[in-house]
């Protein structure tokens, strides 16, 4: 057993100061001070009591520093993007985490904000429902810490400050929007531990409802780095998704030109970052890496699965001609064909073709011949993040297990 090492009189006063810091950062305690706001770098309940939590330090007898640091005890990430509400609730393992709970609900925050510039009323009501939903599961969890972000919809809406407090009034839940770097960063971090060891550059992309997040990452061994970010050359946040460019070309029904307007649009807004760091694309091993809806579903249907299944997606590789073959396949398809597929469905089928046309234009940038798929990123990323900070984060290379 190791000794105890003397802790002088200016260390102990440092270690009490950082521990009440930690205590006054939890969630339940910043509802006992309820004159006190967020604090922001990070997200809390109000509006009424957090009960995992509480009860937990209750039981515990003990401060949020100690109380995170406890096995067993449930983080919380949550991802409001324009398109989607993603929760996932784990707990530190001996290997990374191990997810306990998560939700996912196509909500379509940003439909309409393209023209309109506003938050619609009907998409409000559905992402409140949705919130409400991740709200309970974490009370029911008893969630110690948690990170709740908001995205490119809220980012960019006339009145996504006031949909945000309409949130935390109707559901006490307190959203933080963050920046594009910071969701770029979050991403990167998620799903890099799925990055080729052996490869001297990889590019790391999330296609979202709103916006496309792209970092191209330089060095070998980035999937067994603690801060995979540390490898970042350079990164992008392109102002498109596949709501908004579905919005702007149409999505029921594409025709080729139509598709190629959209692979257009994506080009001349990645050409700049091209000329950045296009060289990448000759390194040793290179390779991309995708997160996003379009990627997983193009899984989904090169693998003919007749329901989705994370387990045979999350990791797969897939060669740049099974790309091309998938991609040709959902163009020929038509709106109802798309919908019936399992791994589409109908909320996703409008969609599909131009996530289908941002990664084309990715690839046509940054030519690869192979890309991997994952279904990890910015919500992962928080989790890292999180018990990175606490010190429960002990296998940087260990992917998320469990129920998602």
């Amino acid at each position: 057993m190791r000794a105890a090492t003397p802790v002088s009189h200016d260390g102990a006063q440092a270690k009490q100061a950082k521990h009440e810091q930690l205590r006054q950062d939890h969630p339940r305690q910043e509802q006992l001070r309820q004159e006190r706001p967020a604090r922001p770098g990070g997200s809390q309940r109000r509006g009424g009591p957090w009960r995992g939590s509480g009860e937990a330090l209750r039981r515990r007898g003990r401060g949020a520093e100690a109380d995170a640091r406890q096995p067993g005890v449930a983080y919380a990430a949550l991802d409001l993007g324009t398109n989607n509400c993603r929760l996932l609730i784990a707990e530190p393992g001996e290997t990374g985490f191990r997810v306990v709970d998560a939700f996912s609900r196509i909500v379509r925050l940003g439909e309409g904000l393209g023209s309109t510039g506003a938050l619609a009323e009907s998409a409000i009501q559905r992402s409140i429902e949705a919130l409400r939903v991740c709200g309970a599961k974490m009370d029911h969890r008893h969630v110690a810490r948690a990170r709740l972000v908001a995205t490119e919809a809220c980012r960019s809406a006339l009145n996504g400050a006031d949909f945000i407090n309409r949130v935390l009034t109707e559901t006490g839940l307190q959203l933080e929007v963050v920046d594009r770097r910071t969701e770029a960063f979050l991403a990167v971090s998620g799903c890099a531990s799925l990055a080729d060891p052996a490869s001297e550059a990889l590019l790391v992309f999330d296609i979202g409802g709103g916006s496309t997040e792209v970092a191209c990452l330089v060095g070998r061994g980035v999937s067994t780095m603690n801060d995979p970010c540390q490898s970042i050359a350079d990164w992008v946040s392109l102002p498109v998704g596949v709501v908004t460019l579905a919005e702007r070309h149409g999505g029921r029904t594409v025709t080729p030109a139509v598709y190629r307007a959209m692979v257009d649009e994506v080009l001349a807004l990645l050409d700049p970052f091209r000329e950045r760091v296009g060289w990448a694309a000759a390194r040793e091993g290179f390779h991309l890496l995708g997160t996003s809806g379009t990627v997983t579903t193009i899984a989904g249907v090169h693998l003919r699965l007749p329901r989705y299944d994370r387990r045979r997606v999350d990791g797969l590789w897939m060669s740049d001609r099974n790309v091309n073959r998938v991609v040709h396949h959902l163009r020929r398809s038509s709106f109802r064909e798309r919908a019936a597929n399992a791994c589409i469905g109908n909320d996703r089928a409008d969609l599909v073709l131009a996530g289908c046309a941002i990664l084309d234009a990715l690839r046509r940038c940054f030519p690869a011949p192979r890309l991997r798929i994952a279904d990890r990123g910015l919500r992962e990323g928080i989790l890292m993040s999180m018990m990175r900070e606490d010190g429960m984060l002990r296998v940087a290379t260990a992917g998320p297990a469990g129920r998602r």
